[in-house]
């Protein structure tokens, strides 16, 4: 770890504990000795159930006047999560959204059709954001009513879709079933909020003779736009000014090394409405070796394997639905 992201680490952690989550997690932490990358790895993981535990506005971090807008998780596994947004971390979230869109190529001569939902869901709402700070004309469609969807795709001559991979491959076999293929204008795809295979890559890339890019995010740390392929297809480049990454072991909580498979944690640098620290993803994945050839200087994870919590293991082997599913959708006819 390098002296000045150990910095932002700690002005991270002296953020979070002026709230009552992390002041009573901490309590009984000397955060003042936390000196090294040794040290902060000691801090204790913080999980989805304990942010459930704080319901409603126990992870708010500052006062009510700084809070200027919440988010909530769908709650459909237990209590929902909220999360309190200051006005700087709207603004940094556009940031991040808006590079994401760099990454991809688009500028704002481009037509931004979004079709993630918006209200209380962290993705409609964020996309529009970046797009708006990027200068590009948005489409905010949300989900559902696809004959309305590929009206305004058609006559407002989009040419990005920001969808989950299921809604874009949705789309695309509607507008493969009506024929207007030729009517649609889209260049490029921005997919993310659902793990999807190759195949499913291959086939929404060629339906809709769109280039495809994967964005990451999750509603706990701002929401989607947190990381973001590139045309080179190696990863998901992570927006480290903004976060701090570990990949762990699931079952022993170490450090994994370079290039095996693990456990994203996340540790935001400069929330303010309500700061995670050491927060388990549950999401599976690696670090990717080497530079991008994109140029761009941060650091790659590789596209969402699986959920930690969804591993098993069979005789000693650990196994991954996302592999079997991978496996499955090579086999022609499957």
């Amino acid at each position: 770890m390098k002296p000045e992201m150990l910095d932002k680490i700690k002005g991270a952690i002296s953020s979070a504990v002026k709230g009552e989550f992390y002041k009573q997690r901490f309590s009984e932490i000397d955060i003042n000795s936390i000196n090294s990358q040794e040290d902060f790895e000691k801090l204790p993981f913080t999980d989805k159930n304990d942010l459930r535990d704080a319901y409603p506005l126990g992870l708010q971090a500052v006062s009510d006047e700084q809070i200027v807008r919440i988010h909530s998780s769908s709650g459909t596994t237990g209590t929902p999560v909220i999360i309190p947004y200051t006005k700087k971390d709207v603004e940094d979230w556009a940031i991040m959204f808006k590079r994401c869109y760099e990454t991809a190529g688009i500028t704002n001569l481009d037509r931004i059709h979004i079709t993630p939902g918006y209200g209380l869901w962290t993705a409609g709402i964020g996309f529009q954001a970046g797009a708006e700070l990027l200068g590009a004309m948005t489409i905010p469609m949300g989900p559902g009513n696809t004959d309305k969807q590929i009206k305004m795709m058609i006559d407002m001559k989009s040419t990005v879709l920001c969808a989950t991979s299921s809604y874009a491959l949705l789309l695309a076999e509607e507008i493969a079933k009506r024929g207007c293929g030729d009517q649609i204008h889209l260049k490029k795809g921005v997919i993310g909020s659902e793990r999807w295979g190759e195949k499913m890559r291959k086939r929404i890339a060629a339906e809709l003779g769109v280039e495809l890019f994967d964005i990451y995010g999750l509603t706990e740390i701002y929401g989607p736009g947190i990381g973001m392929s590139c045309k080179y297809e190696c990863g998901i480049h992570m927006w480290t000014d903004y976060i701090y990454f570990e990949i762990i072991d699931p079952k022993t909580g170490e450090l994994v090394p370079e290039g095996e498979i693990g456990e994203l944690v996340i540790t935001t640098l400069c929330k303010e409405g309500a700061p995670l620290i050491r927060y388990r993803t549950h999401d599976l994945t690696r670090l990717m070796p080497g530079k991008c050839e994109c140029g761009l200087d941060y650091p790659r994870i590789d596209t969402i394997l699986g959920r930690s919590d969804d591993m098993v293991k069979v005789k000693g082997t650990i196994i991954y639905p996302s592999r079997v599913d991978s496996l499955l959708s090579s086999i022609d006819g499957v």
